[in-house]
C-alpha cells in the first residue's frame, strides 16, 4: 500500500473542495442574476428573505435559502437576519458596467459544462471543437464576461496605448474589425 503524506492529501483535498463550492455556486449566482435578485437586494437592502422575494416576485421559501447560500459563499451579506450587498458585492454580482462585474464568468463555467461531451470527444477523435459548434451559449457568456473589461477599458486605456491610433480614428481612419468577438447581447 502506499505510504501518503497527510498534510499534502489535506491541502489537496482543501482545494478540491474549495473548487466544488466554486462549482456549486455557478446555478446559484445565475439564478440570482436572471431573477434580479441581486439587483433587487442592492435596491433594497437591508432586507428580509422574505421582503427580497416579494420585491423580486419570487417565492419566499427559495429565495431565503438562495439568500443563505449566498451568505454561506460570502457572496451576500447576513446581519440581524438582514440580507444586503457589500458596496464590494454588488461592484461583482449587482453592476453590470462595473469593471468587476464577474456574472460572466459564471455563465462561461455553466457553457463550459455544457461542452464538455464535444471536449472529451475530441480528446479521442483529435478534430477539435469549432467555436461556432460550442454547447449552449459560450460566445454570449464570453461576450459577456469580457464586456466589462471593453466598457472600462478599451476607449479610456487600450486604444491610447496603441501609439497615434487616437489621432488616425479622430481623422475617420477606416478599421476593420476581424474575429474579435461576438458583440454584447444577453441571451
Amino acid at each position: 500500500m502506499t505510504q501518503l503524506n497527510d498534510t499534502t492529501l489535506e491541502k489537496l483535498v482543501d482545494r478540491i473542495l474549495g473548487d466544488l463550492g466554486g462549482a456549486f455556486s455557478v446555478p446559484l449566482v445565475r439564478i440570482g442574476d436572471d431573477l434580479g435578485l441581486y439587483k433587487t437586494l442592492k435596491e433594497i437592502g437591508p432586507a428580509t428573505a422574505e421582503e427580497v422575494a416579494v420585491a423580486a416576485r419570487c417565492a419566499p421559501r427559495y429565495v431565503r435559502e438562495w439568500l443563505a447560500a449566498q451568505a454561506a459563499s460570502g457572496y451576500v451579506h447576513c446581519e440581524n437576519g438582514q440580507f444586503s450587498l457589500t458596496p464590494e458585492q454588488a461592484y461583482v454580482f449587482a453592476e453590470p458596467d462595473s469593471p468587476f462585474n464577474l456574472i460572466g464568468a459564471f455563465d462561461t463555467a455553466a457553457a463550459m459544462v455544457g461542452n464538455q461531451p464535444k471536449v472529451q470527444s475530441a480528446f479521442k477523435t483529435d478534430e477539435g471543437v469549432a467555436w461556432g459548434d460550442q454547447a449552449g451559449c459560450m460566445f454570449c457568456a464570453v461576450a459577456r464576461l469580457f464586456r466589462p473589461g471593453y466598457v472600462n477599458a478599451l476607449v479610456q486605456e487600450w486604444l491610447p496605448a496603441l501609439d497615434g491610433v487616437i489621432a488616425m480614428l479622430k481623422s475617420g481612419a477606416t478599421v476593420a474589425d476581424v474575429g474579435c468577438g461576438h458583440g454584447y447581447r444577453r441571451c
